[in-house]
Formats: C-alpha cells, sequence, structure tokens
C-alpha cells in the first residue's frame, strides 16, 4: 500500500500573504480605503488557493479512511451485486475492485467473487490464483464451501475474494450436466456462514451459464456502460438476458445500478452517451461518472485497486464518490432479502 502523505509534508497555503500578482487594481493611483475592499473576480477562493498537492493529499487521507471509522452506511441485510455487461473492456473488473476496496475501506465488510476464467479480479486484489488453488470453480462443481475458498485481502480490512483459475474456463461445458446448474452459486453463497455487508460477483464477458449464475445468486445488477457508442448496441441483449432471468429464476433480480466508465470530457461523444444512458435509465444512473485516467489502469500491474495505488487521483475519486453513492441508495431502499 503506498505511503499516505504526512500532514507536515503538505505545504500550507497562505491565504493572508500578499495578492496575486493578476489582481487588477482599482483607479490609477494609491490605494484607499474602497480599493482595499474591492476583491477582484480573479482572486482564488480558500479552496483554490491550496496548492494541488495540498488538496491531493486531503482527498488521499479522505479515501484511505486511516482511522477506520465506519463512514459509509452499512445495509441492514446483505446486497449481492452482480456486476455485469457482455460487452468487454467496459470496465466490470475495474469497477468491481475499487467499489469493493472503497467500501471495506469504510467499515464494511465485502466478498468479492471472481467469476472471469481471466482471473483478474484476482490480480487486482493480489490475491493467489494460479493452478492448484482453491477458487470458485471448486465450489461450483465440486460443492466445496465458500469458506475454504475465501482468501482475505493484504492490507485491506473486512475484504475477502474468492479467486478464479484457468479451471474455470472448463465450468461452462461441466454445469451443462449438473443438477441445478444455473442456481449453483447462489447456494454456496447462502450457505457461507459469515455476514457481509455486501457481496460483488465479477462476471465474464459473455451470457452463457457463469453469468447465468452470479444473475440467479444476485439481487441487483451493476451495469458498468463505456461512454462510446459500441457500448450500446449489447445493452438490450443483456437487459433482455435479465428479465428471463427474473421471469424463470430470480424474480427479485432488479437493475439496481448504472455506472458511466471511461469519460472523456475532451468529447461530445461521451456527453451524448451520458444523456442516452440517463435519458432511458433515469436515476438508476449514479451521478459519480468515471473518467478516463491512466493511473487506474496502472493499479493492476502493482496487484492493487487505484484506491491504495493512488488514492488522491481522479480514478480514486471518481471511485469513492460512486461507492459512496451506492451505499447511501442502499439505506435509503432497504435490501429485503438474504439476510
Amino acid at each position: 500500500m503506498p505511503q499516505q502523505p504526512a500532514p507536515h509534508s503538505v505545504p500550507d497555503a497562505a491565504p493572508g500573504n500578499a495578492a496575486p500578482p493578476d489582481t487588477p487594481q482599482a483607479g490609477s493611483c494609491g490605494a484607499d480605503s474602497a480599493d482595499a475592499a474591492y476583491v477582484s473576480r480573479e482572486t482564488p477562493t480558500r479552496e483554490e488557493d491550496d496548492p494541488p498537492l495540498a488538496m491531493e493529499a486531503m482527498r488521499a487521507v479522505q479515501i484511505l479512511n486511516p482511522s477506520g471509522e465506519v463512514t459509509m452506511p452499512r445495509p441492514e441485510r446483505t446486497r449481492v451485486m452482480c456486476v455485469a455487461n457482455q460487452k468487454g473492456g467496459v470496465g466490470k473488473t475495474t469497477t468491481t475492485v475499487n467499489l469493493a476496496v472503497a467500501l471495506a475501506l469504510h467499515g464494511n465488510r465485502v466478498l468479492v467473487v471472481d467469476l472471469d476464467p481471466q482471473g483478474n479480479a484476482s490480480t487486482g486484489l493480489n490475491v493467489p490464483h494460479h493452478t492448484g488453488v482453491p477458487d470458485v470453480y471448486d465450489c461450483l462443481i465440486n460443492a466445496v464451501p465458500l469458506e475454504e475458498v475465501a482468501q482475505g485481502v493484504e492490507g485491506i480490512p473486512n475484504l475477502w475474494c474468492v479467486p478464479a483459475t484457468i479451471d474455470l474456463a472448463g465450468a461452462e461445458i461441466e454445469l451443462v450436466s449438473v443438477v441445478a446448474r444455473e442456481s449453483r452459486l447462489a447456494r454456496a453463497i447462502a450457505a457461507y456462514p459469515g455476514h457481509f455487508d455486501y457481496v460483488f460477483i465479477d462476471c465474464p464477458p459473455s451470457l452463457g451459464l457463469l453469468t447465468v449464475n452470479a444473475l440467479v445468486a444476485a439481487q441487483e445488477v451493476l451495469i458498468p456502460i463505456q461512454c462510446e457508442y459500441y457500448a450500446l448496441e449489447g445493452l438490450n441483449q443483456l437487459i433482455n438476458n435479465i428479465n428471463l432471468v427474473r421471469q424463470h429464476l430470480n424474480p427479485s433480480l432488479d437493475v439496481s445500478t448504472i455506472l458511466l466508465t471511461m469519460y472523456d470530457r475532451r468529447t461530445r461523444l461521451a456527453d451524448a452517451v451520458e444523456q442516452d444512458v440517463r435519458n432511458h435509465f433515469g436515476d438508476k444512473v449514479l451521478q459519480a461518472v468515471i473518467p478516463r485516467n491512466v493511473r487506474v489502469s496502472e493499479a493492476p500491474s502493482y496487484g492493487q485497486s487505484v484506491m491504495t495505488y493512488d488514492p488522491g487521483s481522479r480514478g480514486a475519486t471518481s471511485y469513492f464518490e460512486a461507492a459512496q453513492e451506492i451505499a447511501e441508495r442502499g439505506i435509503k431502499e432497504p435490501v429485503s432479502r438474504n439476510a
């Protein structure tokens, strides 16, 4: 985990010093009392006057929450959230990892279930997932209890991960002949003896049996949508599949959250996609939007989330705001299933 900037190492702003050189002067001669009272439009506010390093340090301390206090409200019942989108590269794994870390850092007990054979969520949390490590495949195919597979995430209290190995790639075929194949994951989660505030299920970029298992196990679906046109094309098929699962396998399933990712403020297309999504899904779209940020992309190569890799970055701040919004929504609309 990166070191937090020490408070004394951050240079303080000095609002009481001389006025900035760009401040226009009133009148052509010496300043009188009226001139002294004059404040230019260009005079920076207290926040703007803070050095960028100070602002970044403040954000980092807020996100890392070194005191360990519960600063994000905990739901009354476990919220099982499936992060799904059959399009690849829209930020499913990145969203799963960073939301889970943000909630765990702020007092919630969180479990991440890596259901993608690529194992990227396991990599992002620095959890071993090489061949031979007990993983979610053992839970689905061999009925191994989930608590025997879950691993604690180093450096993040209250966060556990069920890893995925390459063995999971064959689970789609092996599940075909298994009894109650669609509900294997739901039974494993329900049988877990401990209590979690959140269970995040990271789905593969497909609509196969693994994703169906996730949809049956979940109460809520979180859909990350990349702010590009192609991201909207397959959305109808995903919604249709969610409706089919709701009708036949999981009546309580709900698309509760839409998160816009990879937002590039320099393009009109990103703004157009955002408006289309907000017009269609309304309040289900989080106000927080995840921008394109190089720190978010760098973090997994160090086995970290962006929340711990660079907690003062724009990417970390955006995911923190998204996690806070999800936590507050859970209190306003209590979940009624899976105590």
